[in-house]
């Protein structure tokens, strides 16, 4: 005998870009948007019996997505992830849960001759801004939201010595080194019982600031480690938002290694002389953490 244990379904990669005119001002303002939408509910007889009644068409999800983006800010889309999943619960009788995913690309107003530019863009790298938004009948709306494919290297102000050593060992300690990471932070809020409850809170600033915080404390803190680091971080980024509940990151390694070129006529190319590298791929250190406030564990 066998059971459905759980199930979901929806539209993902639903591609979305909307403009803001302000005609007054004379300027645009562009935002692009790749949504998933998963719903959860009375479904289970539409894998195990062929019953498609219960099936809100993936196809109506994306025009309801278009709908509503039409009718609603879409940024931030904190916002716009919490309008979507609590729509489809409060939409559909039979549907419990939404599940939203919202990747915000990066659209930077160009400087031209010392001044921003009307209506034009430009993207200035691959870092995302994610949002993911559970909706549940009865409950509230779950929101985190997330930093994600932010490269930053410093040339210097990194350590690593006095960790463990054994038989296995043969990593050198160091008082100096390059440190890079491809940053992926993340931070959950606390619940919200409806849409009116997100009114008071600035999303746009919280992730400023998480930002903010993050690029200043990798800059300027004299690392004795990335975990003793990113738990900066994470304290800071609490400080600063009451509203979250906990923060996370994940930061991979990203090595460069010194090139021994004493080979070549004793060219000195190691420690306090090393000036070129050999930059790695894998393998690599992953480091990651959750801080939530000090009490009940955050629901996470």
């Amino acid at each position: 005998m066998s059971q459905l244990s759980s199930a979901r379904y929806g539209k993902d990669n639903v591609r979305l870009y909307k403009v803001d005119r302000d005609e007054n001002a004379g300027t645009q303002s562009v935002v692009e948007q790749t949504v998933c939408c998963l719903l959860e509910g009375d479904i289970d007889t539409s894998f195990t019996r062929a019953d498609n009644s219960v099936v809100v068409a993936t196809d109506t999800q994306k025009q309801t997505i278009y709908i509503l983006a039409k009718q609603n800010p879409i940024s931030p889309p904190e916002k716009f992830a919490a309008v979507i999943s609590n729509h489809m619960v409060s939409t559909y009788p039979h549907i419990h849960a939404a599940h939203v995913k919202i990747i915000q690309h990066r659209w930077t107003r160009m400087t031209i001759d010392g001044k921003p530019h009307p209506h034009s863009f430009y993207r200035d790298g691959e870092e995302i801004r994610v949002v993911e938004s559970v909706a549940r009948e009865n409950e509230g709306i779950s929101i985190r939201s997330k930093i994600e494919k932010l490269l930053v290297l410093k040339s210097t102000g990194s350590a690593f010595y006095g960790f463990h050593r054994d038989e296995y060992t043969q990593l050198p300690e160091t008082w100096d080194r390059i440190l890079s990471t491809e940053v992926e932070a993340g931070w959950q809020w606390k619940l919200f019982k409806s849409l009116s409850d997100l009114n008071s809170i600035d999303f746009d600033g919280a992730w400023k600031a998480a930002r903010d915080i993050t690029m200043k404390t990798f800059a300027t803190d004299n690392s004795a480690s990335v975990q003793n680091t990113m738990y900066k971080m994470c304290e800071q980024i609490l400080a600063a938002v009451p509203a979250v509940e906990a923060v996370d990151y994940s930061l991979p390694n990203k090595h460069y290694f010194e090139i021994d070129l004493s080979w070549h006529k004793g060219l000195k190319n190691t420690g306090k002389d090393a000036t070129v590298y050999a930059p790695q791929s894998n393998p690599n250190g992953l480091i990651q953490c959750t801080v939530t406030r000090k009490g009940p564990k955050a629901k996470l």
